[in-house]
């Protein structure tokens, strides 16, 4: 009896200790969060770094000091793990990403952002799969990777890092470029993982052209099956809300079920074997449409603030545990005896990573300048380029995929997963310090930006301060200033080229959904000008003006 007495306090005693380890842990986390905002803050205005690259070189000065403190055990104070990413930190990010995105610069570019971010990761992920099949076999590296190893590698170096790019690119100085990188982002991040959701499925030691067409066929199935599901949560909260009234007895519930709805269809994406990436981002563009044109002023307040803080913590906690990660100890031990073989695969990857961007970067935009009409819809070099440099940082999205692919459970126990491991952390690490600190500066040169443009009066100034956001606000493919007027004048010229007929039916899809939407669309789900004032609404002393029109 007494020998089991003790057994049980020494158990508790473990767990105890265990649990207060993992509280000053968190404790610690907590602080570096905090430390990351506040020299983020004094150094906004530098144009060098931003605020990713501040994460990632706290993080890395932190695992050092952890390190020299546990005699070289242990680099980190969390154990990294994917699902912790995909499940808890990706979500939110990519939500208020769609949430704050402005529409009509998004929609307007739609297929030139899906060449790039669809197409141009087939591409990129091509060439990258070819390139380290030839080169590797000659290094000695292959040996014991399968195909299947080497298609998931071409699909985790095809993966661009948008968190990073968000941070550096200003959507109303650039609109243009900071719609087309940014949509290529999103867009790109859930082909990459529902590319290598794909290639585990299959069995690829039989290959045959049934194969390849079961493969893209299932590929455009999870396309469009998850940016469908996406709508549909995002359009069932809008009639949930509008039909309802629950701004009348409390905000919370409306800020709360707009969170839990948008989480949902990310949960119900996962658990049906969708992307997850794909149906939160559409789900957060039909949000910011119809639902929160449908909840009380003080909600869409809430509600903008609240998604993009949280977005904000998640994207500094993901850099500050990658570079804390970055200097695992256990990973490194694998390879430290061939220090040339981990540096030469780090190097081909990350001269892969730069041909098979510009391979489809540069083509991909000559094809879509010849759909534009006017010059300053195309895009010019300048902007080709800034586009070819900024898709170039990998990382946290690369790290989850790799650890999947080449860990057991986060750990690595061969010697070539443990190259493949580390390889992807120097790629990372590397992509976004020294791409990271250039592109501020790139874009300043390559792309002067002159001041914005005065307000005519004081009125306009008082109308915009009391107005939300144009991010939010502004229609789903269009603004006010896009007059019936403007799109039918195209009717009156027959199209004599491709590029005028491609152009004119463009501006055809924008007019019809328009119409489609003001008369259809917004009388059932709500929107701007279409909701009725709830009694107890913030807005019912002014709002009764703009009912119904």
């Amino acid at each position: 009896m007494g020998t089991e007495l003790s057994y049980a306090l020494s158990k508790l005693h473990m767990l105890s200790t265990s649990d207060y380890a993992s509280v000053v842990s968190m404790n610690i986390f907590v602080a570096l969060l905090c430390a990351c905002i506040v020299i983020g803050h004094l150094l906004e205005e530098n144009r060098w770094v931003n605020e990713s690259i501040t994460a990632l070189l706290i993080g890395i000065c932190t695992g050092v000091v952890i390190l020299l403190l546990s005699r070289g055990k242990s680099s980190h104070l969390l154990v990294f793990s994917e699902d912790l990413f995909f499940i808890y930190l990706l979500p939110p990010i990519i939500f208020n990403a769609g949430f704050q995105v402005k529409k009509k610069q998004f929609f307007v570019n739609f297929m030139t952002i899906m060449l790039f971010g669809a197409v141009g990761t087939l591409i990129n992920c091509s060439i990258i799969t070819f390139g380290v099949i030839q080169i590797f076999k000659r290094m000695g590296v292959g040996n014991s990777l399968e195909i299947g190893d080497y298609l998931a590698i071409g699909a985790i170096f095809a993966a661009t890092d948008s968190v990073c790019t968000l941070q550096v690119l200003n959507q109303d100085e650039t609109p243009l470029l900071y719609s087309l990188v940014f949509g290529e982002g999103v867009v790109n991040d859930a082909t990459s993982v529902v590319l290598f959701n794909a290639i585990k499925s299959f069995d690829l030691n039989i290959i045959d052209h049934r194969i390849g067409l079961h493969f893209f066929g299932n590929f455009f199935y999870l396309f469009i099956a998850s940016t469908l599901l996406g709508v549909l949560a995002g359009l069932l909260s809008a009639y949930i809300i509008k039909t309802l009234y629950i701004g009348r007895h409390s905000t919370d519930r409306e800020v709360a079920l707009m969170m839990l709805m948008a989480y949902l269809s990310y949960i119900l994406a996962e658990l049906w074997y969708l992307s997850g990436i794909l149906t939160v981002f559409f789900c957060g563009i039909v949000m910011s449409h119809y639902t929160w044109h449908n909840v009380t002023e003080s909600s869409r307040i809430t509600t903008k603030h609240a998604f993009a803080t949280l977005s904000f913590v998640l994207e500094t906690f993901i850099f500050l545990y990658v570079g804390m990660d970055a200097l695992d100890i256990e990973k490194w031990r694998f390879v430290s005896d061939r220090p040339k073989t981990s540096v030469a695969v780090s190097s081909v990857l990350l001269g892969l990573v730069l041909a098979g961007r510009a391979a489809f970067v540069f083509p991909l935009s000559f094809l879509s300048n010849l759909t534009k009409k006017s010059e300053s819809e195309k895009i010019s070099f300048s902007e080709q380029v800034i586009i070819w440099w900024a898709g170039l940082m990998r990382g946290a999205v690369s790290m989850a995929l790799a650890y999947n692919q080449f860990t057991l459970s986060g750990h690595t126990e061969l010697r070539t997963n443990a190259i493949m491991i580390t390889s992807t952390i120097t790629v990372v690490l590397v992509s976004t310090m020294v791409f990271g600190l250039m592109t501020k500066p790139l874009i300043r040169f390559l792309l002067p930006v002159s001041p914005p443009p005065k307000r005519k009066n004081s009125l306009a100034n008082m109308e915009s301060s009391n107005n939300p956001p144009k991010s939010i606000t502004v229609p789903f493919l269009g603004g006010s200033h896009d007059s019936e007027n403007e799109l039918d004048s195209n009717e009156d010229h027959r199209p004599r080229t491709i590029r005028a007929l491609l152009s004119t039916s463009t501006h055809n899809v924008h007019r019809l959904w328009r119409t489609f939407d003001n008369s259809i669309m917004r009388p059932v789900f709500g929107g701007r000008g279409f909701v009725p004032v709830a009694p107890t609404s913030p807005t019912e002393g002014s709002g009764n003006i703009q009912q119904w029109h």
